[in-house]
């Protein structure tokens, strides 16, 4: 589970339901035909405008942005120079075994098509669209929640001015004015909260993770491609290394600790 866009949303939602709460007239903003205009304007436009499996896969979409997204461009690293000193000592064939017991599975297809002997400017064209079209699934989810806030601040207006219409009929008595005026603002309150709170954040997050997972996925390219063209590992990793923060990178390179290993294994 990401923290960061569980805290957000109950540190939103809270924030405003105490502002609601805290002091009389709370009841206005429970207001069931505002939330059907504004829940079902929005999902109505979004069916118009995308198609109906696509606005229902984005819910399994959604999850991903509250998904615990683990940071592993180091482990890529550490696979990825690992692998070249097998190559390196033992060929390029030799890494199939070792390829086979990776969990990414898009490390492995790779790894499989430099031992299959593909020249490298075919094994870039298949990896690099399988990117591009990961990309474009992730990008319809985004698209499809960047429009439900777009539509839901639309649809709140929409309400209040319905609202609007629906006091003008009672100007005769005064008294209820007020309280119409703050029935019909109330839509515009469901729209903005929702746009800004849940739609326009979830598809923010969601393309802040298609973007780590897109640099991720280069950097695998750019290391199964070293390896099949047999540069040294220090340089394959160094290479690597260019993809990671600064901040990020560990100060031991992953060839130093290959060497510690050996060096405690000739000991014993």
């Amino acid at each position: 589970m990401d923290l960061a866009t569980l805290i957000g949303i109950i540190a939103g939602i809270g924030l405003v339901f105490f502002s609601i709460f805290n002091g009389s007239g709370a009841s206005t903003f429970l207001e069931i035909n505002s939330i059907l205009i504004v829940l079902g304007g929005t999902l109505s436009a979004t069916f118009i405008n995308f198609k109906i499996k696509d606005v229902l896969g984005v819910f399994g979409v959604i999850k991903n942005a509250f998904a615990n997204q683990e940071v592993i461009y180091q482990h890529i690293v550490e696979d990825i120079v690992n692998l070249s000193l097998i190559a390196r000592r033992e060929g390029i064939l030799a890494i199939e075994n070792a390829a086979e017991e990776l969990d990414d599975d898009f490390m492995k297809r790779g790894l499989l098509l430099s031992v299959d002997g593909l020249e490298p400017e075919m094994i870039r064209d298949i990896m690099e669209s399988e990117v591009n079209n990961q990309e474009e699934r992730h990008s319809r989810g985004q698209q499809i929640m960047k429009s439900m806030g777009t539509y839901a601040p639309a649809f709140g207006m929409i309400g209040t001015l319905i609202g609007l219409i629906k006091m003008l009929q009672t100007l005769e008595d005064p008294t209820q004015i007020g309280a119409g005026m703050a029935v019909a603002l109330v839509t515009t309150f469901y729209g903005a909260f929702l746009a800004n709170l849940i739609f326009l954040p979830i598809a923010g997050k969601l393309e802040t993770i298609s973007n780590a997972e897109t640099a991720q996925r280069e950097m695998v390219i750019e290391g199964i491609l070293s390896i099949q063209s047999g540069e040294n590992p220090r340089v394959i990793e160094q290479k690597l290394n260019t993809f990671i923060p600064p901040k990020m990178r560990k100060e031991k390179s992953v060839l130093d600790k290959a060497r510690d290993k050996e060096d405690v294994k000739a000991a014993a």
